[in-house]
């Protein structure tokens, strides 16, 4: 069927009075002139549909690089989202130990005048220094010990080069002494050594030495075994200092920790 055929057949029932006129003019006039008369309108043509454009075949080369895109994509956001993940598992997994570390502690005010942190289940035993009392906090074991005592000399560091090396009774003359390290600052002077103790074997012991914000100096010595992690050695040692206060301080600023 052509176009104008078409536009014929889809015609409704309100043509009906346009066929009429165009009927009239096709039997008196067709045979002078094929022009219609002005007040006649030709109905207008049919329209046709555009055809859709054909898709455009892709190349075998750029179905593959599609398909390549794609791919790594995919493995990017994976990739991201283990990322994440393990980040968070570490981010948690530090908190945790963190919070386990914590809860292992105590903090203590002893009858001595000062206010410390040790480990929750070790013993706390007193004796009379040659100048002082000394307090030992011992592990249930009996392996690790935390001696917390105060001292006279001028300097932390004066106080440990003495006890290293006074004659008679400087640690430096145990058997077996070797020097494993040996720290200062402007406040605080720290050894760490090993000896062989005749009751227990070889030992480490760290004896650290610093100055408090009042000025008062005190050391904390820790030991253990050394066939254990040096950090069981290492953490009671840490705890203690950064938490230690004299008990006037406390009182006085409100300050704990930091040796106040």
């Amino acid at each position: 069927m052509s176009g104008w055929d078409d536009f014929g057949a889809r015609r409704g029932p309100s043509e009906e009075s346009g066929q009429a006129v165009w009927s009239a003019w096709s039997t008196a006039e067709t045979q002078t002139s094929l022009t219609p008369p002005p007040w006649v309108s030709p109905p207008a043509p049919a329209s046709v549909p555009t055809p859709a454009p054909a898709p455009v075949p892709v190349s075998g080369r750029r179905a593959w690089r599609v398909v390549l895109v794609v791919a790594v994509t995919v493995v990017l956001g994976a990739g991201a989202g283990g990322g994440f993940w393990y980040v968070t598992q570490d981010r948690t997994a530090a908190h945790d130990q963190v919070t386990a570390a914590r809860s292992a502690y105590r903090t203590t005010q002893d009858p001595t005048g000062y206010t410390v942190e040790i480990p929750r289940d070790w013993t706390r035993v007193q004796r009379q220094g040659t100048k002082a009392p000394v307090i030992s906090y011992d592990s249930p074991d009996g392996t690790r010990r935390l001696q917390i005592f105060r001292v006279s000399e001028h300097s932390p560091a004066a106080s440990l080069d003495l006890a290293e090396r006074a004659p008679g009774y400087g640690f430096a003359r145990q058997p077996g002494y070797r020097v494993l390290g040996r720290t200062s600052g402007p406040t605080w002077a720290e050894l760490t050594y090993r000896y062989d103790d005749l009751d227990h074997g070889a030992r480490r012991v760290i004896d650290h030495r610093f100055a408090t914000a009042d000025g008062s100096l005190y050391a904390i010595h820790v030991s253990g075994p050394e066939s254990v992690s040096p950090a069981l050695i290492r953490d009671p040692l840490n705890e203690a200092v950064a938490s230690f206060c004299p008990t006037g301080a406390v009182g006085a600023t409100g300050a704990v920790g930091a040796n106040c």
